[in-house]
């Protein structure tokens, strides 16, 4: 049914059917062109040196490339929800302050891998679960249970006790010099505002 001065459409909105195909594409997309929509070329080369530090510390490619792409699909579902003006007045401060808390866990991290004797485990481990928290009542109204559960894993990976002291603590390890780039991209990210 057409829709003339005031007349409704009975319920059909093309803005919801085109959010629903925006999601569901995503789930389907692991081309690099499509997610530079979406991703910022540098943020992309911090996501590849993720998987390379998780697959180092892993062993594991399989485990590291679905860590990745997990991460690249919340980022992605986050941005389709962000340009289609899907949050509410409440959920706007909640990514205002997951924005936040975000860049003062990065802030944390770089100044805990620069500074000698620094790295407070229980310290980092709470500012992520700050940020998971947050970033799941962010979500919670749009996304699945998969999705949810998606954030865990991420989340339950990085605040891993074992992982965080091989990052922070071991400097000698395998891990050195991917945890040295990443830590000069997200340097150059807060120099640029994050």
């Amino acid at each position: 049914m057409y829709c003339y001065y005031g007349m409704t459409t009975e319920g059909f909105k093309s803005k919801e059917i085109i959010l629903q195909a925006q999601k569901k594409f995503l789930g389907k997309v692991t081309n690099k062109n499509v997610i530079k929509l979406f991703i910022h070329e540098r943020n992309a080369n911090i996501l590849d040196n993720l998987y390379r530090l998780a697959k180092i510390y892993t062993g594991n490619k399989k485990e590291s490339e679905k860590l990745t792409k997990n991460i690249i699909k919340i980022i992605v579902k986050l941005s389709i929800l962000y340009r289609n003006d899907q949050f509410d007045s409440n959920e706007l401060e909640l990514a205002n302050n997951f924005k936040d808390k975000f860049r003062e866990l990065t802030m944390v991290a770089v100044s805990f891998y620069e500074i000698e004797f620094s790295y407070d485990k229980n310290y980092i481990t709470n500012y992520l679960f700050k940020c998971k928290e947050i970033l799941k009542e962010l979500i919670k109204r749009h996304l699945t249970d998969k999705t949810l559960l998606r954030v865990d894993k991420i989340f339950d990976f990085f605040s891993n006790p074992v992982f965080l002291d091989s990052v922070f603590i071991n400097k000698n390890s395998e891990l050195t010099e991917t945890v040295h780039v990443i830590i000069n991209d997200l340097k150059e990210l807060l120099d640029k505002d994050l």
